[in-house]
């Protein structure tokens, strides 16, 4: 696996370096130091992002502990980011980390894993729709092309996986997990896993509870499209203003092959030619484009780095309280 994620960051590398060459260096970090004051734009924007998603993932884990606040899911969520894309996690340790931080501060281990599974189910579904939004403006915006027949045709199958993932939680894919990782646990001498039990019941609870999906997935997408206007902000400092129709298609677009380009860390070059592709439909020249994905990746620097050091100091300084050690997971070194 080492192997695999080393070869997939040096392919994302070399691509990365490849695109830069290719459409000029200088040029493109000319237009991100043009685009200065953009950073801090999309820096301090996402606040509005990240509390909105944080609201989602609270929204779905239904009835709160006490002592669980709105900022601890904030927190949580900067941790999930701030790992996913900056660690080579394949975008999805920093569900695995932030759901054993949860469960440390008050809910439990099944509830904190049933509440993450199903806010990235919820995640991952608000996103399909966005995409297909984004498309179906784009459609409105351009002439059909080969290009916009084949980037609907990827939102289609994305969309049929989403709804197969859906499906297959609801189908009892999870209690298989459950009574696998129950054996591996009884096999390695683990404790703590037993309480685990019941997952599958907790998500489908969760999923049925009235209004929860719903207002959860509200939040979502309106995190997502929210990302239209850091794209145009983004731009308006670069000199390359657009409207925020084509905000939104270009953010849609983009988030969608960065999330294909999941196996690579941190989607290396593959988002960066998710930009290209879309921005060239826009107007806007491969430079623009790959500067525009550079001031992302800075603001997903500006956020997680403080993000990664967080999640050591709640590594030490979360925990529960002692009514609850008794849901946690006792793993070697933990």
């Amino acid at each position: 696996m080492k192997l695999v994620t080393l070869a997939a960051g040096l392919f994302g590398m070399a691509l990365t370096l490849w695109l830069l060459s290719r459409f000029g260096v200088h040029a493109i970090l000319h237009l991100v130091m043009v685009g200065g004051w953009g950073i801090l734009a999309a820096i301090l924007f996402h606040a509005i992002q990240v509390l909105l998603s944080a609201r989602s993932w609270q929204i779905i884990a239904g009835r709160a502990e006490p002592e669980l606040k709105l900022r601890d899911y904030v927190s949580l969520r900067c941790v999930r980011e701030g790992v996913n894309n900056l660690l080579p996690v394949a975008q999805v340790g920093g569900e695995v980390i932030s759901a054993r931080l949860l469960a440390r501060r008050g809910p439990g281990l099944r509830r904190a894993a049933a509440a993450t599974i199903c806010d990235l189910t919820i995640e991952l579904l608000s996103q399909v729709i966005f995409t297909l939004l984004g498309l179906a403006l784009l459609l409105c915006l351009v002439k059909r092309s080969s290009v916009t027949d084949e980037l609907v045709e990827s939102a289609g199958l994305a969309l049929l996986l989403g709804a197969v993932f859906l499906g297959s939680q609801c189908l009892g894919a999870v209690s298989v997990v459950e009574r696998l990782l129950v054996r591996i646990a009884a096999h390695l001498g683990w404790t703590g896993v037993e309480s685990i039990r019941g997952l599958h019941g907790e998500i489908m609870g969760l999923y049925t509870a009235p209004g929860h999906a719903l207002r959860a997935g509200f939040c979502q997408l309106l995190a997502w499209s929210l990302g239209a206007v850091e794209v145009c902000l983004i731009l308006h400092f670069m000199g390359h203003d657009r409207s925020l129709a084509h905000g939104f298609v270009i953010e849609s677009v983009g988030q969608a092959a960065k999330s294909v380009g999941f196996a690579v860390p941190g989607a290396l070059g593959v988002s960066e030619g998710g930009f290209i592709l879309i921005g060239s439909l826009c107007g806007l020249p491969p430079a623009v484009s790959i500067g525009l994905s550079l001031i992302k990746r800075l603001r997903e620097i500006a956020w997680g780095l403080p993000a990664l050091a967080g999640w050591q100091w709640m590594e030490t300084h979360w925990q529960g309280p002692s009514r609850k050690l008794d849901h946690g997971v006792g793993l070697p070194g933990h």
